[in-house]
């Protein structure tokens, strides 16, 4: 959908969007899932199935904002409490799905 080109122009490139179903939101609840272990970029694509091309990018302008760490090839979520924050948050997103809080009736 194209934007109009004012807002072109002010937006900000320090914007990052993570909201669910981005390429970042992917790479960080990847990571965020796993935060005892650091990746390649190779098997952060295959983890997430982001293009090849893209995760480079992502991982980069992830890193610039400090919400992932990198060191030699491997990559790993940032030690930052905002994203122990974010980590657990998306945890409970995803067990609220699968508990049996929801789908149990009294009979």
């Amino acid at each position: 959908m194209p934007i109009n080109i004012d807002r072109f122009e002010d937006e900000s490139e320090a914007v990052l969007d993570i909201t669910e179903g981005t390429q970042p939101h992917t790479v960080l609840t990847f990571l965020a899932d796993n935060d005892e272990q650091a990746f390649t970029q190779t098997e952060i694509h295959e983890a997430t199935q982001i293009p090849r091309g893209s995760v480079g990018v992502v991982l980069s302008r992830l890193e610039e904002r400090g919400l992932v760490r990198h060191r030699g090839r491997y990559w790993a979520i940032a030690e930052d409490e905002r994203l122990a924050s974010y980590a657990a948050q998306e945890a409970a997103g995803s067990s609220s799905t699968t508990d049996d809080y929801y789908g149990q009736t009294d009979e």
